[in-house]
């Protein structure tokens, strides 16, 4: 058995292939953290504490934790092939626009809180992992790829229509994956003196390896290692993802995990996931801080305005927070104020540059807040 694994045969003759078993973790021999790891790390724990400390300091905490992760449903899907944009899943009519691939990311999106409501009620299990797998994969083109259930055949990773004697990786059979995850959950659990930024890592080259699903385990993994994030007291809120560094290296993301099954070379899979964890942490950093300077130049706009006009701007403003493409109608309707009051507001925000008209008629126009949502779009597009 090599560092990371071996290679098992399965069946016979022309049927023949050789699925990877994984080692157990953690590695034999240990994770060799040198001087370059070990100043990565170091500089990995000062900004998640950074980003725990900004994050005490957001006006609004729970909106602007339900935008970020709007964007991680977007990144992760669209590592995924997702082709859906930010501007598709804040859409005021998405009821009416949905498609497959905006669904995906709205399934998503679901996942994630279901996640977050379980997670101080059952422990991070196979058993936890299945029910935000049936909630990731109940979208019409998930459906039929058994949500919530541990897959029953064999799969494999390779280009789209390959058959599996020419696949890129195939996953553990069924016999090995079951014993693996079993084994990954007790690790996951497990109180030794091991980094918990090199055991996330660590956990989450073993899922993508293990591969227990038909479909999902791409964003499934990456969900997992925020989650852990905050099992193991790294961080307080989901103020950290790393789809968007993953997914600008996604030909490195996935030659690294490979390179450790093939080679076993896990220290070079460590290097480049601490190194996204300190992306992540800056883009989060400098997310927030673009965020609350929009936030108080536009307050500071709307200060100057008096009696019902300020009144219906800051209501508005709160709601083009939560909703940054609106329609008057809807938000009317949403922020309990006449349609007229409602549009002489977005006119006035317009005038100064907080809105901008995107499409529609004149009755049904749509308007964007378009410099909080250029923030949003970074790694997006």
């Amino acid at each position: 058995m090599s560092r990371s694994g071996l290679y098992i045969k399965n069946l016979s003759g022309h049927l023949s292939y050789q699925s990877f078993r994984p080692s157990t973790l953690p590695p034999k021999p240990p994770i060799k953290i040198d001087d370059r790891l070990n100043h990565k790390l170091k500089v990995c724990y000062r900004l998640l504490g950074e980003l725990n400390g900004v994050s005490r300091l957001i006006p609004n905490k729970a909106l602007f934790i339900s935008m970020y992760v709007r964007k991680e449903a977007l990144l992760s899907s669209q590592i995924e092939g997702t082709q859906a944009t930010l501007d598709d899943i804040f859409d005021p009519h998405i009821d009416k626009n949905i498609n497959q691939d905006t669904e995906e990311v709205i399934q998503y999106l679901k996942a994630l809180r279901h996640a977050n409501e379980r997670f101080n009620q059952l422990p991070i299990s196979t058993r936890f992992l299945k029910e935000i797998h049936a909630v990731l994969l109940s979208s019409s083109r998930g459906k039929e790829k058994e949500p919530g259930q541990l897959r029953q055949t064999q799969n494999w990773i390779g280009a789209t229509g390959e058959p599996l004697n020419k696949a890129r990786f195939i996953p553990p059979n069924i016999e090995d994956m079951h014993q693996a995850l079993s084994e990954l959950e007790k690790y996951i659990h497990e109180n030794n003196d091991e980094d918990l930024i090199i055991k996330i890592g660590l956990v989450h080259y073993q899922f993508e390896t293990i591969h227990p699903f038909l479909d999902g385990n791409g964003r499934l993994g990456r969900l997992l290692i925020t989650l852990l994030l905050k099992q193991y007291n790294l961080l307080n809120e989901d103020t950290l993802y790393l789809s968007y560094y993953l997914k600008k290296n996604r030909i490195e993301y996935y030659d690294r995990l490979m390179e450790v099954r093939l080679k076993g070379h896990y220290e070079q899979w460590l290097l480049f996931f601490v190194e996204g964890v300190i992306e992540s942490a800056k883009h989060a950093l400098k997310t927030i801080d673009d965020l609350l300077s929009l936030r108080t130049k536009n307050m500071q706009l709307l200060s100057s305005l008096k009696g019902s006009q300020k009144t219906t701007a800051l209501a508005l403003f709160d709601y083009i927070e939560a909703h940054p493409i609106i329609d008057i109608t809807e938000t009317s309707q949403n922020i309990n104020k006449a349609f007229n009051t409602t549009s002489k507001a977005v006119d006035k925000f317009i005038e100064l540059g907080i809105l901008k008209q995107v499409q529609g008629h004149k009755r049904y126009r749509t308007f964007a807040y378009e410099p909080y949502l250029k923030i949003l779009r970074d790694g997006t597009e």
